[in-house]
């Protein structure tokens, strides 16, 4: 079969489409035929070697969509032809992989391979940081970094339908337009406004409850002067370069907040919480509160250039790559 590869860290152009050698499933394993891939910036982070790199070379990707094709021993939730999704296992960029059962879970009828493939990073992602991270309740104030990012248009119209203020950043006014059609209240450009003095004004003074901030570096600190005393800034991404190492007791001095940097595979180390927060996910997806806008669809011959729009920014919503 076909797939990428990365034999070295670097640029997008390490991404190398050749030939593949996939084996059978072994014990607790799903071979899966993948219909559609996601992408997202965590590949971006494995590509240039930025996150704990695995041994070199290596298949990236950690999300899709599929059929399975075999099932190895002690398999007994999964048959092949079942449609199914999975998340957070190295290795999508390809025609077929081995999942272990253990990040797999059978697909609704009713969402369709690329949504399926799009929505279970990221989707998984919203549902930790508005469910478990901080529960988000009827009359919080929510800043969302990046709100018209993959990420960032879940968690925005998510915590709408939870009840919240919805307070997006975005870069342009055609940024600013996706995450108003998907449910901010208010949005902000800041490459023209100071964000956290639209917070404030916005808040009455007050601030928000919690800032989810997948920019990193230059929204730091800046996104704990837009919170209230007591408020939380969430931390899961780094787009624009990690955030430098800070004296704990800022958060003492900007109003006792908290601050936390949770990573989705903490939250699917056990199966039964894989199975929970899937089936939270699927059910807002399937009724409609949250839709799975899939903009940009690439050949997987075309990793590299799906890379180079991320990186760019040139992207809004999920890219999805189709074998």
């Amino acid at each position: 079969m076909k797939g990428i590869r990365v034999h070295r860290h670097g640029g997008p152009d390490v991404l190398a489409y050749e030939q593949l050698e996939i084996g059978t499933p072994g014990p607790g394993e799903v071979r899966v035929r993948n219909r559609a891939i996601g992408v997202n910036f965590v590949d971006v982070y494995f590509r240039t070697g930025e996150y704990a790199p695995p041994a070199l070379p290596f298949t990236p990707g950690n999300e899709g969509a599929g059929e399975v094709v075999a099932v190895g021993e002690g398999v007994t939730d999964f048959a092949p032809g079942d449609r199914v999704a999975y998340v957070e296992t190295l290795g999508s960029y390809a025609e077929e992989r081995v999942v272990p059962a253990h990040f797999l879970v059978h697909l609704p009828e009713a969402i369709d391979f690329e949504t399926g493939a799009a929505m279970m990073l990221k989707g998984l992602t919203a549902q930790y940081l508005l469910r478990r991270t901080f529960r988000v309740e009827p009359g919080h104030t929510v800043l969302v970094h990046a709100a018209a990012g993959g990420v960032g248009l879940l968690v925005t119209q998510w915590a709408k339908h939870l009840g919240a203020r919805v307070i997006g950043t975005v870069g342009s006014p055609e940024k600013a337009e996706l995450a108003r059609s998907h449910g901010a209240d208010h949005v902000i450009e800041y490459r023209k406004e100071d964000f956290v003095a639209r917070v404030r004004e916005i808040t009455n003074g007050e601030g928000a409850h919690v800032v989810y901030d997948g920019i990193g570096k230059t929204t730091f600190p800046a996104s704990l002067d837009a919170l209230r005393p007591r408020g939380h800034f969430v931390s899961f991404g780094s787009a624009s370069g990690p955030i430098a190492p800070f004296d704990i007791m800022l958060l003492a001095k900007k109003g006792s907040l908290f601050a936390t940097w949770p990573i989705l595979f903490t939250h699917l180390a056990k199966r039964e919480d894989v199975l929970a927060m899937s089936d939270d996910l699927f059910r807002v997806v399937s009724s409609g509160a949250v839709k799975i806008p899939v903009h940009h669809r690439l050949p997987l011959t075309e990793a590299a250039e799906a890379h180079r729009r991320l990186e760019a920014r040139e992207t809004t919503g999920a890219t999805v790559l189709l074998p």
